[in-house]
């Protein structure tokens, strides 16, 4: 049994818009450590989910909890506290076009890290040659690879050293040697920096590599129909869509 601290716990929540329902009646927790891969099908909700794990959305009905704090009923200081331990990568990379890698970096530096530019300049270096980026610092997002764009979000997301990593689809749209490295560089991150992450994707390969534990969310059922290491529900899980799901990457997990 993992006896790490719970970072979150999520207690009968119901997500959605107005009242279309997406997910309900969830429970789950993400315990310090962990790559938790939240897996499903396109359009069951896994991306919702991670919204609302960081706050950027209400619940309909539930708690979440962040190291004892109500991320859904906490107090305007409370919600501060927790979201300042947050690290984000969407699924875009979301870098502003205009600035140099370095400056992309540099931004949540100066604007939350409350360093003068020369501080965060330096540290923003720092950042970008922990994921392999240095010496392309003062490029523009445009002019280097997809793999590298995602690597400088990646800097960008762990600025502030961050105790938790959301990361939303880090590999999609990626060849498999780029998506093989960026992996690579998640389970290093976690290694040196002793992050916990949660982490949205459907690529079989990376839910293997990566994932220590996670769920399978089902859109039709609007609920969670499994949960644990990926690897082992590949091996017992009995629900047919689970099976199928993971069974697409059969030959990644031998």
């Amino acid at each position: 049994m993992n006896a790490a601290p719970v970072e979150i716990a999520v207690h009968d929540l119901t997500i959605g818009y107005g009242s279309y329902v997406v997910l309900e009646d969830l429970e789950l927790e993400v315990r310090h450590g962990d790559v938790f891969v939240v897996m499903g099908g396109s359009g069951s909700g896994k991306s919702t989910l991670l919204r609302h794990l960081m706050g950027l959305d209400q619940p309909l009905r539930g708690e979440i909890w962040h190291r004892g704090l109500s991320l859904t009923h906490g107090t305007a200081e409370e919600r501060r506290r927790i979201a300042r331990r947050f690290g984000v990568l969407f699924q875009s990379g979301a870098l502003w076009s205009s600035m140099t890698l370095e400056e992309n970096v540099m931004l949540p530096i100066v604007e939350l890290g409350g360093l003068g530019p020369d501080d965060a300049r330096t540290l923003a270096r720092l950042k970008l040659a922990l994921v392999g980026l240095k010496g392309f610092e003062k490029l523009f997002p445009s002019q280097v690879s997809g793999g590298m764009q995602k690597r400088a979000a990646l800097a960008r997301a762990i600025a502030l050293d961050p105790e938790l990593l959301f990361l939303d689809e880090p590999t999609a749209g990626l060849d498999p040697p780029t998506a093989r490295r960026i992996d690579d560089l998640i389970l290093e991150l976690r290694e040196s920096l002793g992050v916990t992450m949660v982490v949205v994707t459907h690529e079989l390969s990376s839910i293997y590599r990566i994932g220590t534990n996670g769920i399978f969310v089902d859109g039709a059922s609007r609920s969670i129909i499994a949960r644990g290491n990926p690897r082992e529900l590949r091996r017992r899980s009995l629900d047919v869509r689970v099976r199928d799901f993971l069974g697409r990457g059969a030959e990644d997990a031998a």
